[in-house]
């Protein structure tokens, strides 16, 4: 075995944008992914550093100048792509590092980094394929794309049992708590109790993850990472947090038994919410604080379209239980393509009748893996990855322009805004600074 001492791994997280026009400072994530590697690599007695471009005030050039990395891993979601293959790219000009890339982009799309300057794509959620790249071993191993001389070889993954997960290295999060927030709740830390997601929405990448495998951690051993965690908020990442009420009703059980107190955001669906009242003034109790729920349209047309297989009545009571029970809802809507103005209207009608306080909004965005993809080709206004970020436009409305669409969209943005700005749910934010941001969108995108 080589001398791990002496061979450095750099794991490196993108910035999220170069413009204002995101969420950084409203939501920054922990780099779990990275933090997972970490402690993989270090149990092994490799040296490895985390760069995460959210909150670095080093450059990551800098960063290559001074550590030299052997590795060179980074991972991203298809808006970071471009930021991606720079920083591959990078890394081969100043350090000749060998140069991996991963996360749910590259898991579903890796031929979109088969390309000079990249070694390997790593579509498994195993972080032990990091030393199989190492040991060169990676020729038989599921879940690692490389490259010789003559073409790139594909070996497909396999599902990944999430038991098999090590508890992260969180010597990262804690050297930068202060810039990782949801909302409100600073520090927040992350925490993965499943992979993948067990319905199958038509607009979502989600449920393709880990081969479309649903794989979950037992939940005592949950339940001992987060009492082990230094943070009073913890964010339950998992797409679908709330889908088994035997699993939740356990959880519950044991964070009341260790006696844990801290306040949790997690995903759930409206259908469970609405079927589970009691349980959510449970959750309320231990100290459950938001649930992001994929309400997603406000007539049952657009959900049956989107294969929700929820309905109006199950989001309207959703809501309704949420609100009694005190726990903050974050509902996450789509605004469709094909929408008029009044639809646009028509949403924010909706989330006020309802007493919504807290909504996401979404533009509709036919992901790169799926089929949407192809029905969209015709339309598709641009290929610049970094505009998946569901803020922006990528194919042509179906009855309005792009500048007209955007309008509208910007129109609701600041409306809901103004509105949380009355309910006083965004106080930790410069208001104005917002403002003037999708001021400045609403007028100055264009198709």
């Amino acid at each position: 075995m080589a001398d791990t001492k002496k061979i450095k791994f750099l794991l490196v997280h993108p910035e999220i944008s170069r413009t204002k026009y995101n969420f950084s400072g409203v939501i920054d994530n922990e780099p779990l992914e990275l933090e997972y590697m970490l402690s993989v690599l270090k149990a092994e007695g490799y040296e490895a550093e985390i760069w995460d471009g959210q909150v670095e005030k080093e450059s990551l050039v800098s960063r290559l100048k001074r550590f030299r990395p052997d590795y060179f891993y980074v991972c991203g979601r298809t808006r970071q792509e471009t930021f991606m293959k720079e920083y591959c790219l990078a890394a081969k000009r100043i350090c000749k590092s060998v140069t991996i890339i991963g996360g749910v982009h590259a898991h579903l799309n890796p031929e979109r980094f088969f390309m000079n300057g990249i070694d390997h794509v790593v579509t498994s959620y195993d972080s032990a394929r990091l030393l199989d790249i190492v040991g060169q071993s990676y020729g038989g191993k599921e879940g690692i794309c490389y490259k010789t001389s003559e073409k790139w070889h594909i070996i497909p993954a396999e599902p990944y049992d999430i038991k098999k997960l090590p508890l992260p290295d969180r010597s990262y999060f804690y050297s930068h708590s202060d810039k990782y927030r949801y909302l409100e709740l600073a520090p927040c830390a992350h925490v993965r109790t499943a992979f993948s997601c067990p319905y199958r929405c038509a607009f979502c990448i989600r449920n393709r993850a880990n081969c479309g495998k649903y794989s979950v951690r037992d939940i005592a051993d949950v339940v001992e990472e987060i009492a082990g965690i230094n943070c009073k908020n913890i964010y339950i990442i998992d797409d679908d947090f709330l889908f088994d009420e035997k699993r939740v009703k356990e959880f519950i059980r044991l964070i009341r038994e260790k006696n844990i107190r801290k306040k949790y955001v997690c995903y759930g669906r409206a259908d469970f919410i609405a079927g589970h009242a009691e349980l959510m003034k449970e959750l309320k109790a231990i100290g459950f604080y938001y649930v992001l729920t994929g309400l997603e349209a406000v007539n049952d047309s657009y959900l049956q379209s989107y294969n929700k297989m929820t309905d109006m009545s199950c989001n309207e009571k959703a809501v309704r239980i949420m609100n009694n029970a005190g726990i903050n809802i974050m509902g996450m809507f789509i605004v469709d393509l094909n929408f008029t103005a009044s639809d646009f209207r028509n949403i924010y009608k909706w989330i006020s009748e309802h007493d919504l306080k807290h909504a996401a909004i979404s533009i509709f965005t036919p992901e790169m893996s799926t089929e949407l993809i192809k029905k969209y080709k015709k339309r598709l206004i641009t290929k610049d990855p970094a505009a998946w970020d569901y803020l922006h436009v990528v194919a042509k409305p179906e009855k309005m322009s792009v500048r007209r669409y955007y309008f509208y969209y910007h129109i609701l943005l600041v409306r809901l805004f103004l509105r949380g700005w009355r309910d006083g749910i965004y106080d930790f934010l410069d208001y104005g600074e917002y403002i003037r941001s999708f001021l400045k969108n609403m007028f100055g995108f264009s198709g």
